[in-house]
């Protein structure tokens, strides 16, 4: 600022102050990227906000085989990808993902890292049935999205293949959680994700995704199916995606025995015991022998082994399905997780009722240095309900419902932690408490490092966490506080089923509400996903004619939002008159006034209340604590 200049100059320079502000111009609509226009047009998507009716999307089919080398810490695979293009364009070139090069010493990260690997070396590449001249590969160390030209391409509708061979480093991270997203304990234990080639996404919308991990975001992945071969040292317990094919080749009858018996009751059943792993007591002799899992409809596939794991596992009774196995492994020095079995039985029932039945037919959890991440059929955790509930509720999104969660990290991450809040409520016998939580959104604005929730989650800045995170459970608390939070929880279930196995967009998502709540919300869904901004209301006045109260409502935020009124009334007199907008409860009533009323661009709005003779004791401007405000403290009448 120029200190020489006046300072009537300088507040005219500024604007007008908080009270004397002009008229808003609201939004009433979203923005909408060519995009998204295009799929509208070509009637893969669609303004219902489902699947358009030309709507397709890329599968990818695996078959690998691999072997753990616990020596070094790497894994050396084979495998095979069928790749199945649905949509009518040819494809000429197709485009992997290396994601372990994140940890090489040239690789561009969000965030720092104390790991550093060899990355993922790929020693053959075979791409639709041409050899690939790996001379470039040496270069592949720095990226971790690379693109590969076909020789032959994919025509639309056809079917192609991918071959490649790999080595990989499985990061050490012995001192605890690095960021790694799995990793290893020296020797010990073996987290492994991210650790084969992968072909990126592929959809309607941009065609192939050249986004890079960087590490802070999370991932975007065709559906398809694996067979995955993994060869251990004699005597490891392997807990991995998919349902496990060749037990009686691997296990002794004893413990083949327990199995059997897992799905019968709610009972926790110890497997494998402390002490009573290794060959001859759990596992039969024969190295080399690999362990065999299939997996149908997931979007990728990861796994964990140790020599010390002890197994334990209960079952899960999911609606439509019927009883599942529930399998824990984990480090004898945490014995508090054997707990966890009774959470994760709590966490698939309650979420397979509240949206939709778990769709997979069985779920692993698994403990190492990774203690938060998720993947099909799969979650490394460590122990205690929050974490546990949280990475399980990863499996309705994205594992069912396949979001994009680099870009739109919040279709994921925030929808899991607003079911969190009512799934916790249940795990502990009480009713879930939504409200306040829409008010807290007013904190944080006018923050420069707050982006967007529409921002490429991949550069969100210092507030990504918050963004990605927490703002939708207080999106969802305002909504709840319009149209009520059952009404809200039924459309995101209609919009959930419609996108299974799917691949929804934001706006696809904003659609399917307004379909399924009956009404236009583009006005509030451009507010909490374009802006920051908020409501930031207050009430200004109170004045009392005879029997009639007039209260001069302001919002003095960007974001508008329904006037609700709590009025306390003084005990004794006549019984309350009844108004048409207002619920009388005893000596209090709440009043109602939609929206709308703010859509002429005015900033101050006045209830008119009558409820008789009887004196307002106090006023509460959205008493409930549901839409985004700055300051609370001035909702409130009398000061």
């Amino acid at each position: 600022m120029n200190r020489g200049l006046p300072l009537l100059l300088v507040l005219l320079l500024a604007g007008p102050l908080p009270g004397q502000l002009p008229p808003r111009a609201i939004r009433r609509t979203v923005p909408i990227t060519n995009s998204f226009l295009r799929g509208l047009a070509l009637g893969t998507r669609d303004s219902s906000g489902r699947p358009g009716p030309r709507y397709w999307q890329l599968t990818a089919d695996y078959d690998i085989e691999a072997r753990l080398d616990p020596s070094d810490g790497s894994v050396s695979g084979r495998e095979t990808v069928t790749i199945h293009n649905a949509s009518d364009s040819t494809l000429s070139a197709v485009v992997l993902r290396l994601y372990q090069n994140r940890f090489t010493a040239t690789a561009p990260r969000s965030r720092a890292s104390p790991i550093e690997t060899r990355g993922m070396r790929i020693t053959r590449l075979v791409a639709n049935g041409m050899e690939v001249d790996l001379a470039a590969a040496a270069d592949w160390s720095g990226t971790t999205v690379v693109t590969v030209p076909l020789l032959r391409p994919i025509p639309g509708g056809g079917t192609g293949s991918l071959e490649a061979e790999w080595t990989v480093d499985i990061p050490d991270q012995p001192a605890g959680r690095g960021g790694a997203r799995g990793g290893r304990v020296g020797t010990r234990v073996f987290q492994v994700s991210q650790w084969y080639p992968q072909l990126a996404k592929y959809d309607d919308l941009r065609g192939w995704d050249h986004e890079p991990h960087l590490g802070s975001s999370e991932f975007y992945n065709n559906f398809g199916r694996f067979d995955v071969r993994l060869t251990v040292p004699e005597g490891w317990l392997v807990g991995a995606t998919g349902v496990l094919q060749n037990p009686g080749e691997l296990l002794l009858p004893s413990v083949l025995e327990r199995l059997a018996r897992v799905t019968e009751s709610d009972s926790q059943l110890v497997i494998v015991g402390p002490g009573e792993g290794g060959v001859g007591r759990a596992t039969r002799a024969g190295a080399g022998l690999p362990w065999h899992f299939t997996a149908d409809s997931v979007n990728d596939f990861a796994w964990a082994t140790s020599p010390e794991y002890i197994w334990e596992a209960t079952r899960a009774t999911i609606p439509g399905r019927g009883a599942i196995p529930v399998t824990l492994l984990y480090l004898p020095e945490h014995p508090r997780y054997r707990e966890t079995g009774a959470m994760a039985r709590h966490a698939l029932e309650f979420y397979s009722k509240l949206w939709m039945p778990y769709p997979f037919p069985q779920f692993t959890q698994v403990d190492g240095p990774e203690t938060g991440m998720e993947y099909p059929m799969l979650t490394m955790s460590g122990a205690g309900f929050e974490v546990t509930d949280h990475e399980i509720g990863h499996q309705w999104w994205p594992m069912t419902v396949g979001v994009n969660e680099t870009w739109y990290g919040w279709m994921d991450e925030g929808f899991n932690d607003y079911m969190n809040i009512l799934s916790d409520a249940a795990w502990r016998g009480q009713r879930p408490r939504l409200d306040s939580i829409g008010a807290r959104a007013g904190l944080a604005a006018g923050l420069e490092s707050q982006a967007p929730m529409m921002w490429d989650n991949n550069y969100g800045g210092p507030l990504t966490s918050y963004v990605t995170y927490d703002k939708v459970a207080m999106m969802l608390s305002m909504l709840g506080g319009i149209v009520g939070d059952s009404a809200v929880q039924a459309a995101v279930r209609d919009y959930a089923r419609a996108w299974r196995f799917r691949h929804p967009a934001p706006w696809d998502f904003m659609f399917a509400m307004n379909r399924a709540l009956g009404r236009n919300l583009d006005w509030f869904w451009y507010y909490w996903l374009f802006t920051t901004e908020t409501a930031d209301g207050t009430i200004s006045g109170v004045t009392r004619r005879g029997d009639r109260t007039q209260v001069t409502v302001k919002q003095l935020g960007e974001m508008p939002a329904p006037v609700v009124l709590r009025i306390e009334l003084a005990p004794g007199g006549p019984p309350l008159r009844p108004m048409a907008n207002a619920e009388i409860r005893g000596d209090t009533a709440v009043a109602r006034w939609p929206v709308e009323v703010w859509f002429s661009g005015a900033r101050g709005f006045v209830a008119s209340l009558d409820f008789g003779p009887r004196r307002i004791a106090r006023i509460v401007l959205d008493p409930e604590a549901r839409f985004p405000d700055s300051n609370w403290k001035d909702n409130v009448w009398p000061r």
